[in-house]
């Protein structure tokens, strides 16, 4: 598991500062509500997505669509939580400008690098959010898919900015790995603790 500084946090995350309309790339997770586990299972270290996860991963595809000047790149749906790599194209992948640090950039539109978008990150996974969690509704009422408790979703959600190729590599592979480590993944109800070693 990607322990390091990307611990998932109850509390705002938004990095004060930052234009998230600016392109980039981000590491998002969503969760649901109360951990449950909704959108299939793990058997033999592999994702096996139900109807409704099939119908997260529609969504996820349709993100392209809605957002154009948004691209998608590795993602996973998991039992009761959701990873996937968003990049906002056309500048470069830096954080806040006070922070004087710059990185290789995406690939352009042609845009200035520091031209802020259409679509920032809260509102590209706020509509994620939303069309997931109407067309899970529907499934509930019409295909008696597993109800869920409040809302679907958990409030806030997770994004780690993808700053070089280097960590762009190690995130893609922590979310293709996501399924064989579930069994001591924290968002995991019934996950394996396992122990510190003393030094």
């Amino acid at each position: 598991m990607m322990e390091e500084s990307w611990e998932h946090r109850r509390h705002s995350i938004r990095l004060r500062g930052y234009d998230y309309s600016r392109v980039g790339a981000y590491f998002v997770t969503v969760c649901t509500q109360n951990r449950q586990c909704l959108f299939g299972e793990i058997a033999d270290g592999e994702m096996r997505l139900n109807d409704a996860g099939q119908m997260i991963e529609r969504w996820w595809y349709e993100l392209m669509n809605k957002f154009p000047e948004s691209d998608t790149d590795e993602h996973i749906v998991m039992p009761n939580h959701f990873h996937g790599i968003v990049i906002i194209v056309g500048a470069d992948l830096r954080v806040c400008p006070e922070y004087g640090r710059t990185h290789r950039s995406a690939p352009t539109t042609g845009t200035h690098p520091s031209a802020p978008t259409g679509a920032s990150l809260p509102r590209i996974i706020q509509w994620f959010k939303t069309m997931t969690t109407n067309e899970y509704a529907r499934g509930v009422k019409q295909h008696e898919w597993q109800t869920f408790v409040g809302r679907l979703w958990q409030r806030n959600y997770y994004e780690h900015i993808i700053r070089s190729d280097e960590s762009l590599h190690r995130i893609r592979e922590y979310i293709i790995n996501n399924p064989g480590q579930w069994a001591y993944d924290r968002e995991n109800p019934q996950r394996i603790v396992r122990e510190q070693t003393k030094s």
